[in-house]
């Protein structure tokens, strides 16, 4: 039961991996590609992280994986923020399809 959990999880995640890297190519402008990118991989990270956790000898590396992640959630919210804040310094307005 455990290993069908992880494994629908593992999937999930992929899944949302595939969508936010969707996102990315199809979407018209830096914000809204920013807005998929940070989302779905976000999430993606965190039902691949759980699918781990599940499987994992200990608690303690239960625990790394969870700070792995939330490191990552950091590291993704300050990148786009950069980002962003790159992009409307220069003025690049949102697509206005």
């Amino acid at each position: 039961m455990t290993d069908s959990l992880a494994i629908a999880l593992l999937l999930a995640g992929a899944g949302f991996f595939l969508a936010g890297t969707l996102g990315l190519l199809r979407f018209p402008d830096v914000y809204t590609r920013l807005h998929a990118l940070t989302k779905a991989d976000n999430l993606g990270l965190g039902l691949i992280v759980l699918g781990l956790m599940l499987r994992a000898e200990s608690g303690a590396a239960a625990g790394k994986l969870l700070v792995i992640w939330l490191l990552v959630l950091t590291a993704s919210a300050a990148a786009s923020q950069l980002v962003a804040s790159w992009a409307r310094a220069r003025r690049i307005r949102p697509w206005q399809g």
